[in-house]
């Protein structure tokens, strides 16, 4: 969905793959492979991207019909940790348990709950599949613009 919610929204902005080289530093080549599936956008990328033109997370991963404005956010790993391992726990899930979907070694994922590494886009996609009312936006604590 986030290759569909990438170039939609880019369209929507009036904008060309080109004029995101300057906020990407990647490319042309690479933005196309973004839009296209060729190449997953990487995690921080794509949170440049949302703050820079105010769209939700949970917008462009497709788990929201709707765009929601959010403060920008900046990566805090601890927070994300703290909020990962929240979740989990709230449904009753191992870190094995959460590896083996993923498909990756249960301390890779430990590595992302313990603030070590920043989780992968896909990882956090494969998250929204596992748990119900899941929010990207909210595990990596942006905060909602209040009027």
């Amino acid at each position: 969905m986030i290759v569909k919610r990438l170039r939609d929204t880019r369209e929507s902005l009036y904008l060309k793959q080109k004029d995101l080289i300057p906020l990407f530093e990647v490319s042309y080549s690479t933005i196309s492979g973004y839009e296209t599936g060729k190449d997953t956008i990487p995690l921080k990328q794509l949170i440049k991207y949302a703050n820079k033109y105010n769209y939700s997370l949970d917008y462009l991963f497709g788990l929201k019909d709707f765009n929601e404005l959010y403060e920008p956010l900046e990566i805090d790993l601890k927070l994300i940790g703290r909020n990962l391992r929240t979740i989990r726990k709230q449904n009753n899930k191992t870190q094995e348990d959460i590896a083996q979907v993923l498909n990756t070694s249960s301390s890779a994922y430990a590595h992302y709950e313990n603030a070590r590494n920043l989780i992968p886009t896909n990882f956090l996609y494969s998250l929204s599949l596992i748990y119900k009312n899941f929010s990207i936006d909210k595990v990596l604590g942006r905060k909602k613009i209040t009027k």
